[in-house]
């Protein structure tokens, strides 16, 4: 239970010496081995509390029965298909959350693994969409020491023994993981999470004579596209003998055959040992997945040294009836200290049959001298080459573009981890280093800023490889695309100063998606011969130097060598790069990855310049629509069939909403001046004057403002919005210059001027039928919260920012978002602070959502942020994505140097018009839209270059 003092008896600083003896932490100075003096921290017999989800209130499930009565329908109608609803609030996971998490493991886009900060390996994410939250408690490391005289021994696994995990029923008989030695106590064990990298520093503990540190490594590298695309992880255990007698110490690393969930139970897995090059050796788990998911290639191994013996047991099972039991592995470890060394030519396992669970394990022992040191390293890696969604697309991740399809791939996957991961922690602590030393940032803010950075890996990423896929893989005759009675169209649009023309090509019922669409992919369910209209959507309008147009093929070609990039808006909330949230988490992905970000955003300005005109119910009013508008950003790009089925969300018609066109040119604008690249912004302007074009029928009474129409047509789905809103009007002003700015960048100075002409009309009517003299009303309506606050204004700084508050500072409860704490707006509200000047207030507000999510007395939510929570401690939407805007905070705190240099010359100035009525009434109006307008041109950004603090 979080305490209520938390929050205004503020820890400034969480050494490791609180943690770990100094005397223990000199033993490990030395190859990375210790812990970073800035890292999250957590003592590894703490209790991991089981957290407690949001319930709406009476009067909020009276408002959405009928919502909720077609979602259930709708929810039941999906299964019925053997789909899960990208939304379904009726489903319960068995295994209930808890504060338990850790540093996920690998890269990005290949599957992710995640492990809890107790050692367990959970969050098993290898099937697109799915999330196996419980445990496989087979998965673990152990260690067995003896010493010279034998007259100590000590065998444990390297977890504590009172793990919920093991279940309540262990017997002394049992031939499972349960007759293992669960020996540790945890109490002098702790856990230092830095992402990508955690340490485990066992200090005393099961040997009071031996220290031991573990380290494990992913290949999260920025600006690295090929090996932060790697499904590998290594753990690098530094042992330290403080005995006076010589210690035998073997490491074991077990592992089952299973993806999470029951599918170590499915039937037909096999297990082989293998040995590679310098050293490396270990087993290859093959799992055959169900219900026609491709398979999957675990490697366990370790590398053998002049000092370190590797040995493997190719297969064990957890019952009697299996040739070896996990009890007679455990004994086998516990008496000679490694495995026979013909197990390597042994082959390929049986295959295993159903019900029955096979397992592996690679140990790797040594003699650690007194007062000695020791190094041994172990690799974990899989191998999924192929992502293949419900509907029957199937890709191949980015990772094989470099190491291959083979099911053997995982082998060189974990061979490279192993002989790579200093490289790795080298250009891991030359990115980190510059952040951690800053010694104006607050301790809390450093490692999470890191530590946030977890969803990009843990939150389905899905990275696949550009280039065509061969079409011998369209073998699977038996599943049909579902587009029975559909009528698609997919526009080519062509774009000028003037007008648009629009080029259609429909067909009916078996819709082929690669006709029309140009995504490269191996379509398994291809339905007829559609060659004659196999015109790619790819072919745009493009604007080049001159002011002509020329047909653009560039859309997906251009940066094609990094691929294409998807991932979740959560993992209840299974929506592929959903947008309207993507604009506060982009900020991570544009500092880090910018490229990915780049197509990202290529992807969606091919998606405005598209229609799909299959039928589509609304949920909240139960009408029907058309899937995707001309002209209208989509709210995401989909969830069973992700580019081909967009707009996956269907609560609400979001061709209505107000706040995702502006966004996106916001975004495309930022990215556009921030990375200066001029090809990217001839890309996509096309779709930039579309999207603000599109806007222009939500003006009703042509007063150059967009006016809400009275539903929740924003990233606040459940908040009504009447007339000219705060936070819709405030992003079409921004739109309006980002646009004109551009526009101007780019040559097009009549849409420039037109931008600009409707900014200085719509500007004052903002201020007039919103400002108070205070602040912004919520909205121009007369419901009993239009005159509410909405985020930007603070609820107090204790514990971030409340969505909604009235003028008396009692807390909006008009719906249920409006009493939420939203973690990423608070975040991006402290950005905003930031960019004003109020460095110390920023980190104040920011710092609610540490102490509430992530601090020893919080609510649990590290590494698996919510979208939101409520000021009693309930979440809302675990592992979310908008938690990413804490690198808002950090872009505000390091703008690029050409934006610090450039002429402190307003955008809209550069662009000079004949006289018109209307102006600027007072300064520009301050909020989390600023970043994205804090930008030079395109070309002082290519000038200037670099980066660099105030």
């Amino acid at each position: 239970m979080v305490s209520g003092n938390i929050f205004h008896c503020r820890k400034n600083s969480w050494p490791p010496e609180e943690y770990i003896s100094k005397s223990t932490l000199q033993q490990f100075d030395f190859d990375s081995a210790a812990p970073p003096e800035q890292a999250w921290r957590r003592r590894l017999n703490s209790h991991a509390n089981l957290l407690k989800e949001f319930r709406v209130t009476f009067m909020e499930a009276i408002k959405m029965v009928r919502l909720g009565i077609r979602m259930w329908s709708y929810v039941r109608e999906e299964a019925s298909h053997g789909r899960k609803a990208p939304i379904d609030p009726f489903t319960r996971e068995s295994c209930k959350p808890s504060a338990s998490q850790g540093v996920p493991l690998g890269g990005m886009g290949s599957g992710s693994i995640s492990r809890g900060f107790r050692g367990e390996f959970r969050q098993w994410q290898i099937i697109p969409g799915l999330c196996e939250a419980s445990p496989v408690m087979a998965n673990q490391f152990s260690i067995f020491v003896s010493r010279d005289g034998g007259n100590k021994s000590f065998a444990s696994v390297l977890a504590p023994g009172q793990h919920e995990g093991l279940g309540s029923s262990r017997k002394a008989d049992d031939e499972g993981i349960s007759s293992w030695g669960w020996n540790l106590n945890g109490q002098h064990s702790t856990y230092h999470a830095l992402f990508p990298r955690a340490w485990t520093i066992y200090d005393g503990e099961p040997d009071p004579e031996l220290k031991i540190s573990c380290r494990q490594i992913s290949p999260f590298i920025p600006h690295n596209y090929r090996e932060s695309s790697l499904p590998a992880a290594v753990f690098v255990y530094t042992l330290v003998n403080t005995g006076k007698e010589r210690a035998k110490v073997s490491l074991l690393f077990t592992w089952a055959n299973s993806i999470g969930g029951n599918s170590h139970l499915s039937g037909d897995h096999v297990n082989e040992p293998f040995i590679a090059e310098d050293g490396v050796s270990g087993v290859l788990l093959y799992h055959k997945t169900a219900k026609g998911n491709p398979p999957v290639t675990f490697a366990i191994a370790a590398c053998e040294t002049q000092n370190v013996n590797v040995s493997v047991l190719p297969s064990f099972g957890l019952s009697e009836g299996s040739s070896v039991t996990a009890k007679g592995m455990w004994c086998k470890m516990m008496k000679d200290g490694h495995f026979d060394r013909e197990n390597f030519s042994s082959g390929p396992s049986m295959p295993s049959s159903p019900g029955e669970t096979l397992c592996a394990a690679v140990s790797a022992s040594t003699w650690v001298e007194p007062h000695g040191k020791c190094t041994v390293a172990f690799s974990l890696a899989w191998s999924s080459p192929k992502v293949k969604f419900v509907k029957g697309s199937t890709f191949h991740r980015r990772y094989t573009k470099f190491y291959g399809t083979s099911e053997r791939a995982a082998a060189d996957l974990a061979h490279d981890a192993l002989t790579h991961y200093k490289r790795w922690e080298e250009e891991i602590e030359k990115w980190q280093s510059p952040v951690l030393k800053d010694e104006t940032l607050p301790e809390w803010y450093k490692f999470t800023l890191f530590n946030e950075l977890y969803f990009l890996v843990a939150g389905g990423t899905i990275w696949i490889d550009s280039p065509l896929l061969s079409s011998n893989m369209s073998n699977d005759q038996d599943q049909v695309k579902e587009l029975e009675n559909a009528v698609v169209k997919v526009t080519e649009a062509k774009v000028d100063c003037r007008k648009r023309e629009v080029v259609e090509c429909t067909t009916d019922s078996t819709y082929d998606s690669t006709a029309c669409r140009g995504y490269n992919h191996v379509d398994e369910n291809y339905c007829g011969d559609l060659s004659h209209e196999n015109e790619s959507v790819d072919t745009l309008g493009k604007l080049n130097s001159t002011g002509s147009l020329h047909s653009l093929t560039m859309m997906n070609q251009q940066n094609d060598d990094v691929g294409r990039f998807l991932y979740l808006e959560g993992v209840e909330y299974i929506m592929w790069c959903t947008y309207d949230v993507h604009f506060y988490a982009s900020f991570a992905l544009l500092a880090l990855f910018p490229r990915i970000e780049l197509n990202i955003q290529r992807e969606f300005a091919k998606a405005v310049l598209c229609e799909d005109g299959r039928k589509v119910k609304f949920l909240a009013e139960g009408n029907w629509g058309i899937r995707k508008v001309y002209g209208a950003v989509p709210h995401d790009l989909g969830t069973h069939d992700p580019w081909f089925e967009m707009n996956a969300y269907n609560i609400h018609d979001t061709s209505k909403w107000k706040d995702l066109n502006p966004k996106f040119v916001l975004q495309v604008y930022r990215d556009f001046a921030a990375t200066g690249d001029l090809q990217f912004g001839i890309d996509v302007w096309p779709a930039v004057r579309a999207a603000m074009e599109y806007m222009d029928q939500f003006d009703r009474d042509g007063d150059g403002l967009i006016e809400n129409d009275g539903f929740p047509d924003q990233t606040y789905d459940t908040w009504t919005v009447h007339g000219v809103s705060a936070y819709c009007g405030c992003l079409w002003l921004a739109a309006l210059q980002a646009a004109a700015a551009m526009a101007l960048e780019l040559g097009d100075r009549d849409f420039a001027e037109t931008c600009k002409r409707k900014f200085l009309k719509a500007k004052p009517v903002f201020e007039e039928k919103l400002w108070n003299g205070s602040y912004f009303n919520y909205d121009s309506g007369s419901s009993s919260n239009s005159k509410s606050i909405q985020a930007d204004q603070l609820a107090g700084q204790w514990m971030g920012a409340v969505n909604g508050m009235h003028p008396n500072g009692k807390v909006d409860e008009t719906c249920m978002q409006s009493r939420e704490i939203w973690t990423g707006v608070t975040y991006g509200v402290a950005a905003t602070m930031i960019l004003a000047g109020m460095e110390q207030e920023a980190f104040t507000t920011a710092e609610g959502i540490f102490l509430a999510g992530w601090s020893e007395d919080g609510y649990g939510y590290w590494f698996q942020t919510p979208e939101a929570l409520t000021i009693d401690g309930h979440y809302r939407s675990l592992i979310y994505m908008r938690p990413l805007a804490i690198w808002g905070m950090q872009y505000a705190l390091t703008l690029p140097k050409a934006i610090l240099e450039a002429p402190k010359i307003n955008i809209m100035d550069r662009i000079h018009l004949s006289p018109v009525n209307g102006g600027y009434s007072h300064n520009e109006t301050g909020n989390f839209f600023t970043l994205f307008l804090t930008q030079p041109s395109p070309r002082e950004a290519v000038n200037s270059g670099g980066q660099g603090r105030g």
